[in-house]
C-alpha cells in the first residue's frame, strides 16, 4: 500500500519592491514539485496563509538595505502554527547571515544552493505578481561568479568560485520569447565562443524570431569594457542582443568604456545601455560627466544609449541613508528626485538632459543643491545663469 503523503511547502518573498521574480523560490519549486509535493507561493504576510500546515517554509532576500522588512517577514513566519522549519537564502541572508540567526534563530542557507541551480525555474509560481517586469523571458545563467574582486560587489562573497560554462540545457522555457542572463561577467569566460555559439543554437542568434517577433538576449548585469575586443564582439553582434549593457563604473574608465562604445556601433549595435555607480569613491562631477558622455556619443555617432544609476551602499548596510565621502545628503536626494521624474533611466537626448541634469557639472550641482520642492517643479527654480549673475560672479571664476 502506497502511504506517499506529499509535503505542503510555502514559498515566501517580502513585500518589497522587485524588479524580476525570485529565481531561487522557482527553482526550489520545480525541486519539490519533482518530488511529489504541494507548493504554494505569497509575496509578502498572511495570517491566514501563515497558520495552514506547513512542512517547510523558505523564505528569499535581495538587498541588505531591505532588512527591516525581510526581518520582519522572517519573525512573522517563524510563528507558525505547525512549528515548520524555515529556510532563508539570498543576497542579504548571505551577507548578513549571523545578524539574521542571532536575531530569529532560523536557518540561514549561505550563497548558492548547489541542489537547484542547474534547474529549470518554475516560471509560473508567480504569474499572479503583477509587479515583476519579466513576463516573457526565461532567466538563467551561463557562467557564475566573477574574476574580478570590486569591493563595491558582493559576488566575490556569494559565489568566489568563477565557474566559466553553464550549459543552457534545462533552462529556457518553450513558451518565453527572450532570455536574460544574470551572469556577472561574461567576458571573463574562455568558453565565450561556446557560450555564444550555444545561444546560437537555441534560437538566439541575431534576427531570430518566434512567429512574428522578435527574440532578444540580453547579459543583463552588463560586460566589462576593459575585456571587449575585436574577437568579442564579433561574437556578441552574431547575438539578438538587445541592449548591449556595459558599466561605466569610475571616470577612470573613460577611454576604455568609449572605445567600447564605438567599437559595437563598428559591428552593427546601436543600442546600449550602462550602468552608473555613484556615491562610491566619485564625486558628483565625475558622476555628472560619466552621463554627459553617453548622450554625447548618442549625439555624435546616432547611438541610442540609455544610463541607469545606481546608488552605492555598503555590503552591509541596513538601509540607503549611506553618504560617500564626496557626497553630501541634500545632493543624493537631490538626484534620487531628478530621477524620480525620469523613472530612474537617462535618456538619450541632449535636449532633455542639459534639462534634467545641467548644461555643466556646476549647473548640475546648483540643481542637486536645491530644495526637493524646486527640482521637482523646476519652473520655479532661478535658472543657473541668472543665479550666478545674482551672485555677481562669473560663472567659471
Amino acid at each position: 500500500m502506497n502511504t506517499f503523503s506529499p509535503r505542503r511547502i510555502l514559498l515566501i518573498e517580502p513585500d518589497y519592491k522587485a524588479t524580476y521574480p525570485p529565481l531561487g523560490l522557482m527553482k526550489l519549486s520545480t525541486l519539490h514539485k519533482k518530488a511529489g509535493d504541494e507548493v504554494h507561493f505569497l509575496k509578502g504576510t498572511s495570517s491566514g496563509v501563515r497558520d495552514q500546515h506547513w512542512d517547510r517554509i523558505y523564505i528569499s532576500t535581495l538587498f541588505t538595505f531591505q532588512w527591516k522588512k525581510s526581518l520582519e517577514t522572517i519573525q512573522f513566519y517563524k510563528n507558525n502554527k505547525s512549528n515548520a522549519p524555515i529556510i532563508v537564502g539570498g543576497v542579504l541572508a548571505s551577507l548578513l547571515k549571523n545578524e539574521i540567526e542571532e536575531l530569529t534563530g532560523v536557518e540561514v542557507h549561505f550563497g548558492l544552493y548547489e541542489e537547484i541551480d542547474r534547474l529549470t525555474p518554475d516560471y509560473n509560481l508567480t504569474n499572479d505578481v503583477g509587479q515583476y517586469s519579466l513576463h516573457d523571458a526565461s532567466i538563467g545563467y551561463m557562467t557564475r561568479g566573477c574574476v574580478n574582486k570590486c569591493k563595491f560587489c558582493a559576488v566575490p562573497k556569494i559565489e568566489p568560485s568563477f565557474i566559466p560554462y553553464i550549459s543552457l540545457d534545462n533552462q529556457l522555457s518553450k513558451d518565453k520569447k527572450d532570455l536574460v542572463l544574470f551572469d556577472n561577467n561574461v567576458l571573463a569566460s574562455e568558453e565565450f565562443p561556446r557560450i555564444v555559439q550555444d545561444l546560437v543554437s537555441n534560437n538566439f542568434g541575431k534576427g531570430a524570431r518566434i512567429g512574428k517577433c522578435q527574440r532578444h538576449v540580453d547579459f543583463n548585469q552588463g560586460v566589462d569594457a576593459r575585456l571587449l575586443n575585436e574577437e568579442n564582439m564579433a561574437l556578441l553582434s552574431t547575438l539578438a542582443i538587445k541592449p548591449l549593457r556595459i558599466a561605466f563604473d569610475d571616470i577612470k574608465l573613460e577611454k576604455i568604456y568609449t572605445e567600447a562604445v564605438l567599437l559595437a556601433k563598428k559591428f552593427g549595435i546601436k543600442h546600449l545601455s550602462n550602468y552608473i555607480l555613484f556615491n562610491y569613491m566619485d564625486t558628483p562631477e565625475d558622476f555628472y560627466r560619466r552621463l554627459r558622455i553617453n548622450v554625447e556619443l548618442n549625439e555624435q555617432h546616432n547611438l541610442s544609449i540609455f544610463s541607469f544609476p545606481m546608488k552605492y551602499v555598503p555590503l552591509d548596510a541596513v538601509d540607503r541613508k549611506y553618504v560617500g565621502m564626496h557626497w553630501t545628503p541634500q545632493q543624493l536626494r537631490g538626484i534620487q528626485c531628478i530621477l524620480h521624474a525620469t523613472h530612474g533611466v537617462v535618456g538619450p537626448k541632449l535636449k532633455f538632459f542639459n534639462a534634467a541634469f545641467g548644461k555643466h557639472e556646476d549647473e548640475f550641482k546648483y540643481i542637486i543643491d536645491q530644495p526637493e520642492e524646486l527640482i521637482f517643479y523646476r519652473s520655479n527654480l532661478l535658472p543657473y545663469d541668472d543665479y550666478i549673475n545674482s551672485m555677481n560672479i562669473s560663472t567659471y571664476a
